[in-house]
């Protein structure tokens, strides 16, 4: 799959750009491209790497846990690993 004919990374989500990622990895690790097109995939792949890390990082600030007051009313506050 070259780089003109596939998708916008910044329109991918999170599940199509990892998907693409895996695929190019195996492409890579199989090494049957040509250079030109290894070099091509593993910049596609670097640039899909940074694209689901952004998106997991989005992901975890909308994250939020709901708390229950002592009147018995609901809120959300952000979740944190410790609590």
């Amino acid at each position: 799959m070259s780089a003109k004919s596939s998708p916008k990374i910044t329109e991918m989500s999170f599940e199509d750009a990892l998907s693409e990622l895996e695929t190019i990895v195996k492409k890579l690790e199989n090494g049957q491209s040509s250079l030109d097109s290894s070099i091509e995939d593993y910049t596609r792949g670097t640039q899909l790497k940074a694209h689901c890390e952004k998106k997991l990082k989005e992901a975890t600030l909308k994250v939020e846990k709901i708390v229950q007051n002592a009147d018995g009313s609901l809120k959300t506050e952000p979740f944190t690993a410790e609590g």
